[in-house]
């Protein structure tokens, strides 16, 4: 019986692997850099991620009713084990929100999980949290304090959005759900209704492996991707959004009750490494993701919410209430690699969500079209990009 549980158990492993969606480097687009084992977020040891995914009805949009297209994700950068982490954030373009981090810069430290959902159910979300605290005893002192971080994208031109169909069921399942291993793209979590650089976005993610002296540190990095021109589509440095600017046109053309401007949106950006940074230090990494959203076309517009949040799994006894304690820090003049990395992953975790990423029709009918992966690889070929 033993031997027929552990053949099973193989074929439930290899199953859930070769079941993964295709990938970018699954077809053949040439990226930078070493990867990890799941080319994840979570190959950053510790960190897990989990989803609640809302998909429901179709045709005109009825107020509370749907069509429902929206989401939430949930980050933990140690699992389910309270002990917080060194963090620190930066915005290229503020219009979005990302709540907590006056005393994630303040003191330092991430205390919660990183949620990501809809523009419009922030507030749901931020409660929730500090309920799945209370269930699940998350303090132990009878008498504490604190801020959910809690960020967003609009998925309004899909979702009936002001409808509020995010709840706190659907915040503690994302929760609930966290896990490490490989990870769903695409239409998943908070990033069900998004779009991206005039294809169909949302959640993406990447890893990479540095070596500085005798250490090897791991970046991973989460995205919720919702921003860009199409023009502006660059991939391993071809210009595919100008290429295919004639290609399922028809997304272009907005029904004159929306007044989403082409560009409108915004991209989140999680940054995880067990590398051991100090928040000055994480402040310099997520100033570096603006760099890795630039080369895929991204421009920071006026309409675009760019946050991001970069954290530290190292120095698991930094946080203390009462107790001195002793960390690592990594000298500034080693930090190269980490920033290069970012850059890196950064840059194919959104390619990624676009290739996991499947057309879908919203509300009245608005469509967001799959990028169109066989036109993008004989663009590759054309520029010599790719055999």
């Amino acid at each position: 019986m033993k031997k027929i549980a552990a053949i099973i158990l193989i074929i439930f492993i290899q199953f859930s692997i070769y079941a993964q969606k295709q990938r970018a480097r699954d077809i053949g687009i040439p990226f930078d850099g070493v990867t990890g084992k799941y080319n994840a977020i979570t190959d950053v040891k510790g960190v897990e991620v989990g989803y609640s995914t809302i998909i429901s009805g179709s045709g005109k949009n009825v107020l509370g009713k749907g069509p429902v297209r929206t989401g939430v994700t949930a980050i933990l950068p140690r699992g389910k084990n309270n002990n917080p982490v060194y963090a620190n954030w930066y915005t290229l373009n503020g219009n979005g929100e990302m709540t907590g981090t006056t005393w994630v810069t303040e003191s330092g430290f991430l205390e919660t999980p990183v949620m990501i959902t809809n523009t419009n159910s922030v507030g749901v979300v931020r409660d929730a949290v500090l309920k799945w605290f209370v269930n699940k005893h998350w303090y132990k002192e009878d008498f504490w304090y604190t801020y959910p971080v809690v960020a967003e994208t609009y998925d309004g031109f899909l979702n009936d959005i002001y409808g509020f169909h995010v709840k706190e069921s659907n915040a503690w399942e994302a929760m609930d759900s966290a896990k490490t291993g490989y990870l769903k793209e695409g239409n998943v979590g908070g990033g069900t209704g998004m779009m991206c650089l005039g294809f169909k976005g949302g959640t993406g993610t990447a890893s990479r492996i540095v070596k500085i002296k005798d250490s090897a540190y791991t970046v991973g990095v989460l995205v919720q991707s919702n921003f860009g021109r199409k023009k502006g589509l660059t991939i391993a440095g071809v210009p595919i959004g100008k290429e295919l600017m004639d290609t399922l046109n028809n997304e272009l053309k907005l029904p004159p009750r929306h007044y989403r401007k082409e560009g409108d949106g915004s991209i989140i950006v999680v940054v995880a490494t067990d590398a051991p940074l100090l928040p000055h230090q994480l402040k310099r990494i997520a100033a570096r993701v603006p760099l890795g959203i630039g080369i895929v076309g991204g421009r920071g517009t006026n309409g675009s919410g760019d946050i991001f949040i970069a954290f530290s799994t190292a120095n698991e006894n930094a946080f203390q209430r009462k107790d001195f304690t002793k960390v690592d820090a990594l000298p500034n003049d080693l930090i190269d690699p980490l920033f290069e990395a970012t850059v890196q992953a950064v840059e194919e975790a959104i390619i990624n969500a676009m290739v996991a990423a499947e057309t879908m029709e919203g509300i009245n009918g608005n469509k967001s079209y799959a990028l169109p992966l066989k036109l993008v690889i004989d663009l590759l070929k054309k520029y010599n990009r790719i055999k």
